[in-house]
């Protein structure tokens, strides 16, 4: 492994380089609160209730509306997941000519069927221009998952699943037609970890890439890990370096207590889901990679910003 090649395509990552943009939302708003917003991937109000968004990239929606639908519900329900919270419902909103504007509902209508939340209103009109979409979800969750209880001292472990194909247009690893149904329960799996408080923190695996979506989750109190290559579950027939900027249809990073590490992959385990420890949060600030007794630092959290919140 070229471990120096590989950490230079991670910090090139596009899905990792496009959150700095982000930081434009402090600017107008001033400092957040990154358990009621903004900062975490869903905001939580009322101490349970949890709210949270997503805009669709438009030329996704425009190349493969039906996709783009179920990738909307899929953003949310992952987002609010990664909070410790079960998705209670969706509404969307829709720019787009009529054909475009249908295929997105029904992908939208298949997803919520898949993941068991309902699509309850939104926004629609009518444009012949360029397509838009966005959806936001609404969670409940008993025990939040927030990025602000990760600490060093922590075991980091990834939860995912390994069944899937890799969209060869776009780096997302899809697992609909492997887990169909049980994804309903795969994403209500997280709460169920945070019940027991065999997790206190989390972040889902998104266009950041494994890598880059381990930064945002420690980025709230620049702490660091070193992630062993060598324990990162894969899916047959992908390579560790494709992987690693992957958007996952259901992949998870964990913060685990000391100790608790078996209490909670175990609920995920026991659903066919891989479970790992990769590594232990430090307080060092730095996100590394090692494989074979060597380590390369891919961000420096003490003196660079993900997103800038």
């Amino acid at each position: 492994m070229d471990l120096g090649h590989l950490v230079d395509a991670l910090r090139a990552n596009p899905g990792l380089r496009n959150k700095a943009p982000i930081a434009l939302v402090r600017e107008v708003f001033g400092a957040g609160d990154w358990l009621a917003g903004p900062g975490d991937d869903g905001a939580v109000v009322d101490g349970s209730l949890v709210v949270g968004g997503e805009a669709i990239l438009p030329a996704f929606v425009a190349g493969d509306p039906y996709g783009a639908g179920m990738a909307a519900v899929l953003a949310n329900v992952n987002d609010l997941a990664a909070m410790g919270a079960v998705p209670l419902a969706i509404v969307d909103t829709v720019v787009a000519g009529d054909d475009v504007a249908r295929q997105v509902l029904q992908g939208m209508r298949y997803a919520s069927s898949l993941y068991d939340v309902p699509i309850v209103g939104g926004h629609l009109t009518r444009h012949d221009g360029p397509p838009a979409l966005s959806a936001f979800g609404l969670g409940r969750a008993s025990h939040v998952l927030s990025v602000r209880n990760a600490a060093a001292g922590q075991s980091l472990m990834l939860a995912c699943v390994t069944e899937g194909t890799m969209r060869t247009d776009f780096p997302f690893f899809a697992s609909f037609d492997e887990r169909g149904e049980r994804l309903a329960g795969d994403v209500r799996t997280l709460a169920t970890v945070a019940g027991a408080g065999s997790c206190v923190a989390a972040k889902d695996v998104s266009m950041a890439g494994i890598v880059g979506s381990l930064a945002m989750l420690l980025e709230c109190h620049r702490l660091g890990v070193t992630v062993d290559l060598n324990a990162v579950p894969v899916p047959s027939g992908v390579e560790l370096a494709d992987w690693l900027v992957a958007f996952p249809c259901f992949a998870f990073l964990l913060c685990v207590p000391p100790g608790r590490e078996d209490d909670c992959a175990r609920p995920f385990t026991e659903r066919g889901i891989a479970a790992n420890v990769i590594g232990t949060v430090d307080a060092t600030g730095e996100v590394a990679v090692s494989a074979d007794s060597r380590r390369e630092v891919v961000i420096d959290l003490t003196a660079e910003a993900v997103t800038g919140l």
